[in-house]
Parts: structure tokens; C-alpha cells; sequence
């Protein structure tokens, strides 16, 4: 599923390209997406200039002025750019035809993405309740510590709560658990104030390295341009169960938490 990395790493790709191009035709060829692509689309946003593209959380916010196009790309979408002249394939559902002869294309085969548009977006009901992103201010050892200390919660679920901090996928959340020495079955509430300071940091640098690499290399997911992302080639802990930790050579363990795998090393984090 593409994460934050994935989805910022897709929005630095396409904003030099599309930033400041009129969008003169969209092509739907399947509305029946997590929420039905809604029909009146194109009129809202036909021969609009797009003002820039932004994310909040994993949702892609195209700014076409009045009007906020929103995407998520579900389970196994990606946004690019497509060639002039390329046919669309069987699982890409939604074009964006621009002035300069730019075609972004939505390719999601399970169909659990979505494309909509709103005029409010601090009030539609998608982001309205969403928490802080993860590489601002807004998201420090003092926030992080009074939202802990309300929570009995395993650590690791509570920052995988986007209503707690947006973006912080499994591997993410596993990786910021090892590099901050925090077991991910840790009751939130039992962390102390340097814990969560050492957790925020960790957090900021993990994801910050995954953007740099271009996103994680999961199956389905591909950057604007066509190419995988390498940040899972890099991971300490995530999907190395019974491999040597790179720290201390402590097999790696795997646990379940919410039907989603845990690893950690049980020396390095207490």
C-alpha cells in the first residue's frame, strides 16, 4: 500500500510538470472506485490551471484554486505521467489531459483509491480529523508524550492512528520502533518524555530517508515516473524475521498486532 514516502515521492515527480498547466479534459473510463468517481468532475474542474499539487496524510491535494482535487491511491495505485501516444491499459481508470499535451494517468487495479473534489478541504470529512503530519512542528516530544499518555494502546498502533500523526505506515512504524529502542508492543502509556522524543526523531529521519530513496519497493507501487522505489532494501527490522539484527545479530522476531506483522529485535529494543 503506498505510504507517505510513496505518495510524496509521487508528488515531487509530478509537480514541476504539471504546476501552472490548464486542465482541458478528463477521461473516466471506470468511476467505480472506493467512493464513485463523481460525474460531475470534469465540469467542475475543466479549463482550470492547477496551482500546485500538496499532500495531506497519504491524500494527494491538487490545487486548481476554488476547487481541491483529491486523490488516494488505495491498495495498489499509482499516479504518472503517460506518453502521448501509450493505450491504456485494463486497470487505468482515470485520465488528466492538460494544455502542454500532458496525460497523468491513475492506474489501480484493486480499485480502493479514490478521485474527488471538495471546495473546503479543512472541512471535508476525509481530512477534517486527521492528526499532524509526522515532519512538521506541529509533531514533537510533547505532543507525542500527552497523546501516549491517554493511551493503553500498543505503541505501534497508536502511531500507525492517522487521527494521532498521518503517514506512518508497517514499515515505518517498525523501523521508527527499532531506531528509537521501543519495542512495538510497548503500552503507549508507559513511555516516558525522552522515549517519545527519541520516537519523534525517529520517525522524522525514517521517513525522511524513504522519500529520499524514492519510496518503499512494494509490488505495485511506482513513483510519477515508472520507477520503484529502493527504501525497503535499507530496513533494519521489517520482513527480516529470524535474520540477524545489523546492530547486535540478535535474530530478528515477528509478532501480530491488528492483523498487521510487527518485527523487532528484542535486544536493542526494551
Amino acid at each position: 500500500m503506498p505510504e507517505l514516502p510513496e505518495v510524496e515521492t509521487t508528488r515531487l515527480g509530478l509537480l514541476p510538470r504539471l504546476q501552472h498547466r490548464t486542465l482541458t479534459r478528463i477521461v473516466v473510463r471506470n468511476p467505480r472506485l472506493r467512493w464513485p468517481v463523481p460525474a460531475d468532475l470534469e465540469t467542475r474542474l475543466g479549463g482550470l490551471t492547477l496551482k500546485g499539487v500538496d499532500r495531506r496524510g497519504k491524500y494527494l491535494l491538487f490545487d486548481f484554486g476554488a476547487i481541491t482535487q483529491i486523490v488516494h491511491l488505495g491498495m495498489s495505485g499509482s499516479l504518472r505521467l503517460a506518453g502521448p501516444d501509450e493505450p491504456a491499459a485494463l486497470h487505468d481508470h482515470v485520465d488528466w489531459l492538460f494544455d502542454d499535451g500532458s496525460t497523468l494517468r491513475l492506474r489501480d487495479p484493486r480499485r480502493f483509491g479514490a478521485v474527488l473534489w471538495t471546495d473546503d478541504v479543512t472541512r471535508h470529512p476525509l481530512l477534517a480529523h486527521l492528526g499532524p503530519e509526522p515532519l512538521t512542528p506541529a509533531f514533537d516530544a510533547a505532543y507525542l508524550h500527552a497523546q501516549c499518555q491517554r493511551r493503553s494502546a500498543a505503541i505501534k498502533q497508536v502511531i500507525m492512528d492517522a487521527q494521532m500523526v498521518v503517514g506512518v505506515g508497517n514499515i515505518y512504524a517498525s523501523e521508527s520502533l527499532f531506531h528509537a529502542g521501543i519495542r512495538p508492543a510497548t503500552a503507549a502509556r508507559r513511555l516516558s518524555r525522552p522515549a517519545c522524543a527519541r520516537l519523534v526523531t525517529a520517525i522524522q529521519q525514517v521517513l525522511t530517508a524513504a522519500i529520499a530513496a524514492g519510496g518503499s519497493s512494494l509490488r505495485d507501487y511506482v513513483a510519477s515516473d515508472g520507477e520503484l522505489g529502493y527504501f525497503q532494501l535499507q530496513t533494519h527490522v521489517y520482513d527480516r524475521e529470524g535474520l540477524p539484527c545489523k546492530t547486535c545479530s540478535t535474530p530478528i522476531r515477528r509478532i501480530v498486532q491488528g492483523q498487521r506483522a510487527s518485527f523487532y529485535c528484542s535486544t536493542c529494543q526494551h
